[in-house]
């Protein structure tokens, strides 16, 4: 079995990455088999104390005989954008999660994939609980998102990525009125040092670009266009924050109540461009601008 490790993922030990994903094994079974060299990563032994950067191979022998938990198909919601033989594109709703989790197992995006393809016809690289998926969107944020039917495509799509052969932009409403047109935020981003659940500007993280143009200033925030250059977790949602623009309604990184609810982060990812698969063309995608964003526009218009 080989698994390529998620590019979000940043500094997590091996052990208990593979511990979200082998669910059959308990972390300790799984530190024994690493340390017998039946799990290696880019085909290197090494401990399961090694933290893990993104985008790394590992394979597990397969005596090892994994039975992975088996996640149920549900009948759900599904907005195809654009699909041929080898991937689709999504419109994932806010507030589905992308897959499921040890304590979420139904709902999710990868529950209404097998429903719709069949386990088959999804790609399991990175294992039952992620079938198909190359990339994730955090549960409250909407819009675009890729799915490999096959391993073949799912390298394909990852080998892109690391060499930014993708364009994604979002949408977001932050706090606060931003002055200049457009800028870019470089700052590196890392694993939050009390916190690690949260993401935070660090000078030990990974590299990290967004681009920010400005597009409709209203009295206390503004609607913006950002490119996601590089991808990292949170990314959008840390860099803004980090300049005190934070995104609407972000109650993770954000501060202070706002004067309307919504469920969450007002972010949506609406353009999408990339090379299809074996093929010479490149795919661009754009979706309207979703309810939860027009929400916060309208009232916004009425300060």
């Amino acid at each position: 079995m080989k698994i390529i490790v998620d590019e979000l993922i940043n500094n997590e030990r091996l052990d208990l990455y593979l511990s979200k994903i082998l669910t059959d094994f308990s972390r300790s079974k799984l530190q024994q088999e690493i340390k017998n060299g039946k799990i290696t990563v880019d085909e290197v032994k090494i401990k399961p104390s090694a933290k893990l950067k993104g985008g790394e191979v590992i394979v597990i022998d397969d005596d090892l005989n994994q039975k992975s938990l088996q996640i149920i198909p549900e009948k759900l919601p599904l907005e195809i954008v654009w699909e041929n033989e080898n991937m689709t594109v999504i419109n994932k709703p806010s507030g589905m999660l992308t897959h499921p989790t040890t304590i979420e197992l139904s709902g999710t995006l990868v529950n209404a994939l097998l429903y719709h393809y069949g386990r088959e016809n999804l790609s399991n690289i990175n294992g039952e609980m992620r079938l198909g998926i190359v990339h994730r969107l955090d549960r409250n944020t909407s819009g675009l998102i890729m799915i490999a039917k096959n391993n073949k495509t799912h390298e394909f799509l990852t080998n892109k990525m690391k060499e930014k052969a993708f364009r994604k932009n979002y949408l977001a409403v932050v706090r606060g009125v931003i002055e200049q047109d457009e800028f870019m935020i470089k700052t590196p981003i890392g694993r939050h040092p009390t916190q690690p659940y949260k993401m935070a500007v660090s000078e030990n993280g990974k590299e990290s670009l967004s681009i920010v143009k400005v597009l409709k200033r209203f009295k206390s925030a503004t609607l913006i266009d950002v490119t996601l250059v590089t991808g990292r977790t949170h990314q959008i949602r840390v860099h803004l924050s980090s300049i005190n623009h934070p995104v609407y309604n972000d109650t993770l990184y954000g501060f202070g109540k706002m004067k309307i609810r919504t469920e969450e982060q007002v972010l949506q990812s609406y353009k999408l461009e990339f090379p299809e698969p074996f093929s010479e063309n490149k795919i661009l995608l754009e979706i309207p601008m979703d309810a939860k964003l027009q929400k916060v526009l309208n009232f916004l218009e009425q300060e």
